[in-house]
């Protein structure tokens, strides 16, 4: 096939595949595929700044530090600390607050994450490795508060649930430039 035809044949494929047809298009023209359920699309979320779609529940730092022990601390270290040279690769939590900007910049949820709710999000669908999105609501919560809480971001006693959580300033919460996606209506 000469490359003319190579390019003219890509350039149909592009069009009868791309964005120019609806989904439900595609779907009724080769007779296959369906719609996501709301309750299949409610398995992909994700938490806003906002806290737009953060269950019910709570936490304190208290019980988040018994379930940290007991879930997080194998890859995270018993003090937040992280385990790299253990070979786990959890990531250090607290600290290197100032440091972005450095030679040796120290990212943590303390010192890089600009929203509380990405934490939440975050544990929620990705922690513990090997049982990612097992954990329960009040127990998000609690693990974020304790996190928070060793990060003096949060008072120990603080309780976190849906209405505090997206109230809490993290320090590094200007560092980063707003995104507005289009998508961001797709949140629960």
């Amino acid at each position: 096939m000469s490359m003319r035809r190579k390019y003219l044949a890509l350039a149909i494929g592009i069009c009868l595949f791309s964005g120019g047809a609806s989904a439900q298009s595609r779907i009724d023209h080769f007779g296959f595929g369906r719609d996501a359920t709301a309750d299949e699309m409610a398995r992909y979320f994700a938490i806003p700044p906002s806290g737009a779609g953060l269950p019910p529940g709570s936490g304190t730092a208290k019980a988040g530090a018994a379930i940290f022990a007991n879930t997080c601390a194998a890859c995270h270290g018993d003090k937040l600390q992280g385990n790299p040279a253990k070979g786990i690769g959890g990531d250090r939590l607290i600290g290197g607050r100032g440091t972005l900007a450095s030679k040796s910049p120290v990212k943590t949820v303390e010192s890089y994450w600009p929203y509380s709710t990405t934490l939440f999000d975050y544990i929620k669908r990705a922690m513990p490795f090997n049982a990612p999105g097992s954990l329960k609501d009040d127990d998000v919560y609690a693990l974020v508060a304790y996190i928070l809480s060793e990060a003096k971001i949060i008072k120990p006693n603080e309780t976190m649930d849906a209405k505090t959580l997206p109230k809490v300033e993290m320090p590094n919460r200007d560092g980063f430039v707003p995104d507005p996606r289009p998508e961001l209506q797709l949140y629960r």
